[in-house]
């Protein structure tokens, strides 16, 4: 399959304008090209690998193909950042002469690219990620770092850098965003009136904190609904993970402190399945208990998800 390049015209997306911006005498591939590049790469590997004896690893191949293009930004990102750093002192010491004057010009076409290339990288990361949970329903989150969002999906924060812009809030520097919205929900909790009652609250709770974003662990099952719905909605990720070679079976309770460090205007939790079924064959989940009673015992607001009335 071949993928169409053109030149800059007015009914470009913003990514082909600034890529038309930079004057190179080479095309770049539109938004749409890149865009179709991704979609393309995560079908052909689903279908390929489907009822195969490869089947069995889907999940490692599809978010490993994901991921390397999510390297490939970081990379890039560092690339940028580094002429960016060289194009800051250049014009911090520019004297005026001709030489200086073409270094800088090349430091700034270097930043500009490397801006460009990043994007590039991820709008292919972001649409593989889109068909991958169209087509298994999981969802595919950074292991590594945060992830700036693309087109509709959501910017990913860790944990750990999202504490600390609390503390230095709290400290009056610079606010980081809105209020923090946690979730907490067991994993079995993934069945269709599971996933229709997650939306709800988070539609809630969005109507309520317009600007929220939302904290979880990014466990498989109900929390991955919910990161679903963050990516529909645009709306930005905070990943507390659960550090298991740290905290060994401590670590889902650990993961609570940091949802909790996050200083959440509201907790959600989800601690048994709202499927008849699945609630009576299992207990309730443990650790969105223990965030339930952490949050009420510090005075945090927090909404349990119960099932629609009849």
């Amino acid at each position: 399959m071949t993928f169409s390049l053109h030149a800059f015209s007015a009914s470009d997306t913003r990514f082909d304008v600034q890529a038309a911006a930079l004057e190179d005498i080479r095309p770049h591939p539109t938004e749409d090209a890149l865009v179709q590049l991704g979609h393309v790469l995560m079908t052909e590997l689903i279908d390929l690998i489907g009822d195969t004896a490869l089947e069995d690893v889907q999940t490692i191949l599809c978010e490993s193909l994901i991921g390397a293009f999510h390297s490939a930004a970081g990379r890039i990102e560092r690339d940028g950042d580094r002429a960016r750093d060289r194009m800051r002192l250049l014009e911090r010491d520019f004297d005026g002469s001709e030489l200086a004057d073409t270094e800088l010009q090349e430091a700034t076409r270097v930043t500009r690219a490397a801006d460009v290339a990043q994007a590039a990288a991820e709008l292919v990361r972001d649409a593989a990620a889109e068909v991958y949970t169209t087509q298994t329903g999981e969802v595919w989150t950074a292991w590594r770092g945060s992830r700036r969002g693309t087109r509709m999906t959501a910017a990913q924060l860790e944990a750990k850098a999202a504490i600390r812009a609390v503390e230095r809030r709290r400290r009056g520097e610079a606010d980081p965003g809105g209020p923090v919205v946690a979730f907490r929900a067991a994993p079995f909790a993934d069945s269709a009136e599971d996933a229709q009652r997650i939306f709800d609250a988070l539609n809630w709770a969005k109507s309520e904190w317009p600007d929220m974003a939302l904290a979880t662990t990014g466990a498989k099952g109900a929390e991955r609904i919910a990161i679903r719905w963050a990516q529909q909605k645009s709306v930005t990720l905070v990943l507390a993970r659960a550090d298991f070679d740290r905290h060994g079976k401590a670590a889902p309770f650990r993961a609570n402190d940091d949802l909790l460090a996050l200083e959440p205007t509201c907790c959600l939790t989800l601690a048994q399945s709202l499927e008849l079924g699945r609630a009576e064959r299992s207990h309730p989940f443990g650790p969105a208990l223990n965030l339930a009673q952490q949050a009420t015992a510090r005075g945090v607001r927090h909404v349990a998800i119960l099932a629609k009335a009849a």
